[in-house]
């Protein structure tokens, strides 16, 4: 659990400015308001040519939501590139110093590497190392400023749910979800409800707020997947609640969780604020989990959480399918603003995916025509299975809600 002690001494080392390092007025902002953060940096950084993030997401959202005509003037807000001091609030300042010395040096010692995590398989070095990461965390942190009034932020680039205080973890360098939390907090909002729909669990964040009264944690997720955490029965001193779901998750029955668990426990909680890292490798077409959604499913809880607190902020997360990930998370900015997808796209979007290359892999060399020339798919409905019906009877039996 993270302590007020330590919110406190971050206010008093940080005063009044903007957490994430830069000064930021905020008076347009009111309830009313939906925001985009995101940055260049994202565009043309990469993992590595052999990395499942080698693939543009981001850059690709960026371009379509424009090419569209869904994004301009207000609505796009640059994303700050935190400071070490508005990371130190959660990250350990010695593994903040050695990921900008890895920056800086492009390589690390083996004891770094054992002792962080970075350089590793997973986790590599790479040209922005501490920046990319760091900007991510720094649009999240101005997420909880922007929100305090009220109103709406979408933070692509955001969702590294993975990240530890002291150690890079399944692809994640910073934790941006907690930081984004504790931002909140440090802006006077106390509940919030996280909820987490990526395929995998989100064991940074749990570890972040355990015990915490104040958060409800919410996470459906693959079983038997990476980081294997997240148990039916693991509440995380009550907390939590997790839903592992077995392979093969369809529409129908991501629909069942979402009016019989995620909706109840989320309106009984009343928040605050409601932070929803809407990770897209839970997609049929996505190669590191085994689920079939359609992106309408993320669309869906996208739109039936908005009307459950004032502040909402909506986070990007996993996906490792260029195509699929930018057309999802395309679609949640329209959902944000209540734009209505259209069948086909105009030949400005169409160019955007069309200019997607995904080498290394073969979903990559013959794409369905579907992925350049429309945003949503078809849905992909089926059987509610019954080991689904026990899991949610289970939770709903624990958590009170009959």
């Amino acid at each position: 659990m993270v302590s007020r002690q330590l919110e406190e001494r971050y206010n008093l080392e940080h005063g009044q400015d903007s957490a994430a390092g830069v000064a930021i007025d905020t008076r347009h902002m009111d309830g009313g308001f939906t925001g985009f953060i995101g940055s260049e940096i994202y565009r043309g950084s990469s993992y590595g040519a052999w990395h499942p993030l080698r693939v543009p997401r981001v850059s690709t959202v960026m371009d379509l939501a424009r090419a569209l005509g869904w994004l301009g003037g207000e609505s796009y807000i640059p994303s700050p590139c935190a400071k070490p001091a508005a990371l130190a609030h959660w990250h350990d300042p010695a593994y903040i110093a050695a990921l900008q010395k890895a920056e800086a040096e492009q390589q690390v010692s083996h004891e770094t590497r054992d002792c962080f995590g970075l350089g590793t398989h997973s986790n590599p070095v790479y040209g922005e190392v501490f920046r990319r990461p760091a900007t991510g965390a720094g649009g999240s942190i101005l997420a909880g400023e922007l929100l305090a009034q009220g109103g709406v932020i979408y933070h692509p680039a955001g969702g590294t749910h993975h990240g530890m205080p002291a150690r890079a973890n399944g692809f994640c360098y910073l934790n941006d979800p907690v930081l984004a939390i504790l931002s909140l907090r440090r802006n006077g909002i106390r509940r919030i409800a996280y909820i987490d729909i990526d395929a995998h669990h989100p064991d940074g964040v749990e570890m972040g707020f355990a015990g915490d009264p104040e958060t409800l944690m919410i996470s459906v997720h693959e079983e038997r997947r990476w980081p294997f955490t997240g148990e039916l029965g693991e509440d995380a001193g009550g907390s939590a609640v997790n839903l592992p779901v077995p392979r093969g998750l369809n529409d129908t029955e991501m629909a069942l969780i979402r009016e019989a668990l995620i909706l109840p426990l989320v309106d009984r909680f009343a928040p605050e604020a409601i932070v929803l890292q809407c990770g897209a490798d839970a997609v049929e077409e996505d190669p590191l989990s085994r689920l079939s959604l359609s992106n309408n499913a993320h669309w869906k809880i996208v739109a039936a959480l908005r009307p459950l607190a004032p502040r909402y902020l909506v986070l990007g997360g996993g996906g490792y399918n260029p195509w699929s990930v930018g057309r999802l998370w395309t679609g949640v900015w329209a959902v944000l603003n209540g734009i209505e997808i259209p069948d086909r796209l105009p030949p400005e979007g169409e160019a955007v995916l069309r200019a997607i290359s995904w080498h290394g892999h073969r979903l990559g060399r013959n794409p369905p025509e579907h992925w350049f020339t429309t945003l949503q798919d078809a849905p992909r409905e089926g059987a509610v299975r019954p080991e689904l019906h026990d899991r949610l009877s289970f939770l709903r039996q624990r958590e009170g809600l009959g």
